[in-house]
């Protein structure tokens, strides 16, 4: 069953009014761990699926809802991405998993998350598919099967060849929605020339490198007879050779497997069906629905240009009226024309003036490959030491709040001068100590309070410095306003 255990109510997130939302950010998770730019060597944590929640909340829209709190539910996105996680891992999108020596946990999707979510990320990207390409992938990997006899070609060439139908079935459909959408947009904004644009632009990038491929080099009636041709080799083949396809075939796919049937005859049968069906009853459809298809946008665009082109002439209503005066009023009316046009002045350019402009001249562009140049070992001792350098100096807000607390040693307040700096790490975090007040964690009840005592300071490392009193405090966040001198700590001097 589907419906059972983790998956009982598997779209629930999805009848929300955030389900654009949701989807939105499962789109943007796929893409992060399937897609081209994802990092295979890498799980994702909480914190990186959270921040990627959040991206997507700042993309995708809240739907209109009659709920009076939809704006007051979450305090912030990172809230949201939070709630918006855990019911994907409630609900069976997302697995949680735990690692054992680490004890990390990463989310990945689970496999009926994976496969929902790829129709999602499908939709809403153009990825580079060849999908006219299954009737001669289906032929090659026939003729595969022949020439080495590997039980997997044939199952590849079954494959390709349901495709073939679910492609069809596919542009089709496109078609028709292309259609309706053509006269959707006609109907509400009356432009003849976004129509014929958008006609164009999908004729050019739609038509010219897919469906004239699927209907001409690619077509099912040019490769037809040469897949009957490989189909009947196959059958002409030794007993031997087909004793040995069919064991195989039974094993890697039992659910072929009948009692008095052969699975090797009956995915050659299959093959051989889906075929005669894409070219008799498949392709004449795909024709008629891009013929509908053209001679619709034909006639809309027809339609608008001349509704265009008549909306300022009128001439001929002015012509018809005249027609229906009597002698005498159609010559006054036409000299009282005339005297009005007689101001008018009709002036030619000089063709002297005209002058072509030249074509701003395109700087070469430089494609050549250089070879890859060696790092000589000081380069690579330089390139070391200052990352070295840059990571020794480098203070992280984690750290300085841990040895804020590892220093007030159980209590909640503590005085700059009372740090202990037992190494460089501890030097550091004491001269950053007053940072405190600026890094907070939002989702906690306690704040660190920084106040200014009034005093300075001196010990082993600095000559002098300004004494602040650091309080760990419950309660709203609160910076009490800091009157120190302003001056950096000195350093000792012997």
């Amino acid at each position: 069953m589907f419906f059972s255990d983790s998956r009982n109510q598997f779209f629930r997130p999805l009848v929300s009014k955030y389900r654009e939302q949701i989807v939105e950010c499962l789109r943007l998770l796929y893409e992060r761990q399937y897609s081209e730019s994802a990092d295979y060597g890498e799980s994702l944590q909480r914190d990186q699926v959270v921040e990627i929640f959040e991206e997507a909340l700042a993309r995708a829209p809240l739907l209109d809802s009659d709920d009076s709190d939809a704006d007051t539910r979450f305090k912030s996105e990172r809230e949201q991405a939070n709630w918006i996680l855990n019911q994907l891992l409630d609900h069976g999108w997302l697995e949680k998993q735990v690692d054992q020596a680490t004890l990390h946990s990463t989310f990945p999707f689970s496999r009926m998350g994976r496969l929902f979510t790829q129709s999602f990320s499908e939709l809403g990207r153009a990825s580079v598919r060849t999908r006219h390409r299954n009737t001669r992938n289906t032929l090659n990997a026939l003729e595969a099967f022949v020439n080495r006899g590997e039980v997997h070609d044939l199952l590849d060439a079954y494959e390709y060849s349901e495709r073939i139908i679910s492609d069809f079935t596919d542009v089709i459909a496109e078609l028709e929605e292309r259609k309706r959408e053509l006269v959707r947009e006609v109907e509400a904004r009356m432009l003849v020339q976004q129509a014929t644009d958008h006609f164009f632009e999908f004729m050019e990038k739609r038509f010219q490198p897919d469906l004239s491929v699927r209907l001409s080099a690619d077509s099912v009636e040019k490769h037809r007879d040469a897949v009957q041709d490989v189909i009947d080799r196959i059958r002409r083949k030794r007993k031997e050779f087909k004793h040995d396809a069919e064991k195989k075939l039974r094993q890697l796919a039992p659910e072929l497997a009948q009692p008095g049937r052969s699975v090797l005859y009956f995915v050659l049968d299959t093959i051989e069906d889906r075929m005669r069906r894409a070219a008799d009853l498949m392709l004449p459809a795909l024709r008629r629905a891009l013929q509908s298809f053209t001679k619709r946008a034909d006639i809309i665009i027809r339609q608008l240009s001349y509704l265009n082109a008549q909306r300022d002439n009128d001439v001929v209503e002015v012509c018809r009226q005249l027609a229906q005066l009597p002698e005498a009023d159609q010559s006054a009316r036409l000299e009282q024309a005339g005297l009005e046009l007689a101001p008018l002045r009709v002036q030619l350019i000089d063709p002297e003036q005209v002058r072509l402009t030249q074509r701003r001249e395109q700087m070469p562009l430089d494609t050549r490959v250089e070879e890859e140049q060696a790092v000589s070992e000081q380069n690579r001792r330089e390139m070391l030491v200052q990352n070295l350098l840059d990571q020794a100096f480098v203070m992280h807000n984690e750290g300085l709040r841990d040895y804020v607390v590892q220093a007030m040693a159980g209590g909640s307040r503590i005085s700059t001068a009372d740090l202990p700096v037992h190494n460089a790490r501890e030097l550091l975090a004491m001269a950053h100590a007053i940072e405190t007040a600026s890094h907070q964690h939002f989702d906690s009840d306690y704040r660190f309070q920084v106040e200014y005592a009034g005093g300075q300071g001196k010990n082993n490392f600095f000559d002098t410095f300004d004494i602040f009193h650091i309080e760990l405090v419950h309660g709203a966040f609160h910076i009490e306003p800091v009157h120190g001198t302003g001056a950096a700590p000195a350093p000792a001097t012997e």
